[in-house]
């Protein structure tokens, strides 16, 4: 008898000690019928919504997903459309022979119709089992947190809570013509607010290029950060220098050549993301942000900006060529004044030395780090405009991109040598040979350099070869 009450109030004891168990907040689905928003068939590309019909018919679920549902909520033109679905991998290349299986840490499908890729994704799961025999080749976690591989595959709510943003995070099903909003993405697209999905911290330790696409949207969309999702990034930034440079790289590209890079410019000084990605500038940032640098930043983001927005080419070795301009014409003069090198040799040094370090952050490609060093030797060379050199400086394949940071320089300088050389090789290239020529002649602050000639040696007096003297 002793016994049993002595059990029995063990049981009790210990129910008090236990910690209540979380409650799993299940997050309300809402559908959005056909009738209540703008998203037609006929402004989504025909290869998607071919895969979107062959994936239903085979009897597998499909969603239109991602950037794409966003822009047309939005009004915008979508430049991709994403599809998700609950087919894995190896169905989806079952079901299309123009499909291609890609990516080690998320395995994607890539159907291609020609030049468009349809990229198709299935549902993604959590990782609670992430420890069990069957998940340890499909998911793995590195030490600080980082998702070194996420092939794990769930339901449709998983993949919505498994998604970065809520705004991306909203679905289209080509069966009923609905959306459907799992994590609040429509109500937060409609009050214009970036939020992370999950908690903030967990998530940009999985993968710490969220904070940069958190960036890329708030600056390219107009919007504002939710505070939970902003507060952690300046604690966290350091966790970029764990990405691969390659992968920084193309993600440097999306922030400052899509048409908003002077807004995703100041955001990622905000938020301190600017030094991961360029060490080298950041050291020569000033307090007041006025530096010639700091302008030089400014200003060729902003052209690059209102390039791209009037459908204008732009080439990602002038951006660096002109981001890094300063930092290497200070590594120069360093160079030339602690070595005594001719400052010719001293700029070739510093090209390598600046390149080198930013490639270190950035693994920007050769052929562009081989544009580079074009552009900045023909600024040594732009000011040499005598006899022929004009012309043959003008068949140089890069001229017209070294002239445009010529130009840059002179603006954000406000130096008169610059702006008259640079008025000059502007009138220059728009006039007709003769007045080419009237222009090279009266050229008066340039002067020419002389060659220099030597003089005959005079001739010693001696014996000749044939054995008789000079002087007979």
């Amino acid at each position: 008898m002793f016994s049993r009450v002595a059990n029995f109030c063990r049981k009790v004891l210990s129910r008090e000690d236990e910690t209540p168990a979380k409650v799993e907040v299940v997050p309300q689905m809402t559908v959005i019928p056909r009738d209540r928003h703008t998203i037609s068939r006929k402004d989504i590309s025909e290869n998607a919504l071919k895969v979107l019909y062959r994936l239903n018919k085979a009897g597998y679920e499909a969603y239109l997903v991602g950037g794409g549902v966003r822009d047309l909520l939005l009004g915008k033109i979508p430049k991709d459309f994403d599809v998700t679905t609950n087919a894995t991998p190896e169905q989806m290349r079952k079901l299309f022979r123009n499909c291609r299986l890609v990516g080690r840490r998320f395995r994607l499908a890539h159907v291609m119709f020609g030049p468009e890729i349809i990229e198709v994704a299935t549902f993604r799961g959590h990782h609670e089992a992430e420890q069990l025999e069957e998940n340890r080749n499909n998911s793995q976690r590195g030490q600080n947190g980082m998702l070194l591989r996420d092939n794990i595959f769930g339901t449709i709510e998983d993949d919505a809570q498994r998604r970065d943003l809520t705004i991306n995070s909203l679905y289209y099903s080509v069966a009923d013509f609905s959306v459907r909003d799992y994590v609040g993405g429509l109500s937060d697209l409609q009050q214009g607010i970036i939020r992370l999905i999950g908690d903030p911290e967990t998530r940009y330790r999985e993968d710490p290029v969220r904070m940069l696409r958190v960036i890329r949207f708030a600056a390219r969309l107009n919007m504002s950060i939710a505070p939970e999702t902003a507060e952690p990034i300046p604690r966290l930034a350091t966790l970029l220098h764990d990405i691969p440079a390659a992968r920084l790289f193309e993600e440097t590209l999306k922030l400052l050549q899509t048409g908003y890079g002077y807004a995703t410019w100041v955001k990622l000084r905000e938020f301190q993301l600017f030094q991961p990605l360029f060490p080298i500038i950041t050291r020569n940032f000033t307090e007041n942000g006025d530096s010639n640098m700091e302008r030089m930043i400014e200003q060729v983001l902003k052209n690059t900006d209102n390039r791209i927005h009037n459908q204008m080419r732009v080439n990602p070795a002038f951006l660096f060529a002109a981001i890094f301009w300063y930092p290497q014409l200070e590594a120069a003069q360093k160079i030339a004044q602690e070595s005594g090198l001719a400052y010719y040799d001293a700029f070739a040094l510093a090209m390598n030395d600046v390149l080198d370090e930013a490639c270190r952050s950035l693994a920007i490609p050769k052929r562009i780090t081989t544009l580079v060093r074009d552009i900045w030797q023909l600024q040594l060379r732009l000011s040499r405009r005598h006899g022929k050199r004009a012309w043959k400086l003008m068949e140089h394949p890069k001229f017209r991109a070294a002239y445009d940071l010529l130009a840059l320089r002179a603006e954000v300088e406000n130096n008169q040598e610059l702006l008259r050389l640079s008025a000059w090789w502007n009138e220059f290239q728009v006039s007709a040979p003769p007045q080419q020529k009237t222009m090279l002649n009266t050229l008066g602050d340039d002067p020419v350099p002389r060659r220099r000639t030597r003089r005959p040696r005079k001739r010693v007096p001696g014996p000749r070869r044939d054995g008789n003297s000079n002087n007979v």
